[in-house]
């Protein structure tokens, strides 16, 4: 399973510049009809507004890329929100900005800057996530040995799923493929080897971006 960026969640950003208010709506997408849909309720909510320019990009691979100006001069909305999309690498994401005018013009390079920053703002407010080749585990502990487990668990890379208390302590765990080993290592450990577990799905899972601070094309206002 390859990994690839996209986002965490619906969200939204404004900015505003010479009285023009710009709108970033981003959300995840999987699908070209759900990026319309998506599209379809921005411009419902915001029935008043000037213009509601957008890029997404669909496919682990990033095989279906689509944006729009909608009436903007040619080349100053859609395509800078689709290259700040790729600069922070994400698929399966959905990004429409909605000006309202304020009666001053930007010139084609104000457009630019301000589609391009508000699209950044929304693509931090709506978190890029790393969708991971994860695995979920089911572990099984006697009582005596939860504590200690609940302490190594604190330190380990991996998020506790659920937990039920019956003859003994059953807990699932969501992990990426990548630290596996290192969890059941230590659960091995901090056990003494009084630990059984089943691997019980293999799947993408999303995780916050790890590296920070990754660049968007120049051009910010």
């Amino acid at each position: 399973m390859k990994a690839y960026k996209t986002l965490l969640a619906d969200a939204s950003a404004e900015f505003s510049i010479q009285k023009s208010r710009f709108i970033g709506n981003a959300a995840p997408v999987t699908t070209v009809e759900a990026a319309l849909t998506f599209l379809e309720h921005v411009r419902r909510a915001n029935r008043e507004a000037n213009h509601h320019c957008y890029a997404y990009i669909i496919g682990q691979n990033a095989g279906i890329m689509r944006y729009s100006d909608d009436g903007e001069p040619g080349g100053t909305a859609g395509i800078p929100i689709l290259e700040v999309m790729k600069a922070r690498g994400i698929v399966d994401s959905i990004v429409v900005i909605t000006r309202y005018f304020g009666g001053i013009l930007l010139g084609a390079g104000g457009l630019v800057r301000a589609y391009s920053h508000t699209c950044a703002l929304a693509l931090d407010a709506a978190k890029v996530c790393e969708m991971l080749p994860s695995q979920r585990w089911m572990f099984e502990v006697e009582y005596s040995l939860w504590d200690r487990v609940q302490y190594a668990l604190k330190g380990l890379p991996v998020r506790v799923e659920s937990t039920e208390f019956t003859a003994s302590v059953n807990f699932g765990l969501l992990c990426r493929q990548a630290d596996t080993q290192t969890l059941i290592d230590e659960l091995i450990r901090v056990t003494d080897g009084r630990v059984e577990r089943l691997m019980t799905e293999e799947m993408h899972a999303a995780w916050e971006e790890q590296t920070a601070g990754e660049a968007v094309p120049d051009g910010h206002v």
